[in-house]
């Protein structure tokens, strides 16, 4: 079952010096529990295809679907509420709320659902990333690798169909980096979850089902 798919979608920004075509005409299929890695170099386009892809941000041509609901079809607050149900989100910075514990962080997607039980498994999420005892703590009183398994945890306990990461090792060291990557595969697998993500990290591009490789915009599988 497919679960992403891209049809001609481009992306360009116009300006008095005329058009720059950030992501060339990209036709792309993705299956359910697929894990797949946007590899490239920098500003090769590996970023826009993802915010294209996950919906946070509109093509310039083409048409995209994701979850089963066409997202070019759909206004800022449905692609939201269809992110709200069926993605996870993982980034290089964490973005984690420093006003929030970590077991508010975590609960906080299943509370906008209005879901009752959301700091039961948001504490039952924290302990399957090895933090439970830091489940009180703010973000900023936690390390770079205790972050980034806190926002694993905001990420997986929704059961997303879909996870979505950039450069989710970028800013660890190699140890916590090396962590990082197998717990969000051992979580993947868990939960045949489709991985889409984006990285420079060979470690974590050599584990995936399937490279997308970005050059200059145009996708060359």
């Amino acid at each position: 079952m497919l679960v992403i798919r891209a049809q001609g979608v481009a992306k360009w920004v116009t300006s008095p010096q005329g058009r720059l075509d950030i992501l060339q005409p990209v036709d792309l299929a993705i299956e359910a529990g697929e894990r797949c890695a946007i590899v490239g170099p920098s500003g090769s386009g590996k970023t826009t295809l993802l915010a294209l892809l996950a919906g946070l941000d509109l093509p310039s041509a083409g048409r995209l679907w994701l979850a089963g609901a066409e997202l070019t079809a759909l206004d800022e607050d449905a692609r939201a509420a269809l992110r709200r149900g069926h993605v996870g989100f993982v980034f290089q910075n964490f973005q984690l709320l420093g006003n929030l514990t970590a077991l508010d962080n975590v609960a906080l997607p299943l509370e906008l659902r209005g879901e009752r039980n959301a700091r039961d498994r948001a504490r039952e999420m924290l302990d399957r990333v090895g933090l439970a005892e830091r489940a009180q703590h703010y973000p900023p009183t936690l390390s770079g690798g205790e972050q980034q398994r806190v926002a694993l945890a905001r990420a997986f306990v929704g059961q997303p169909q879909v996870l979505f990461a950039d450069e989710p090792t970028g800013s660890l060291d190699a140890a916590s980096a090396a962590g990082v990557l197998e717990l969000m595969l051992d979580l993947n697998r868990e939960r045949v979850t489709t991985l889409v993500v984006v990285t420079h990290d060979e470690a974590l591009a050599a584990r995936v089902d399937r490279r997308l490789t970005l050059s200059a915009g145009r996708l060359v599988e």
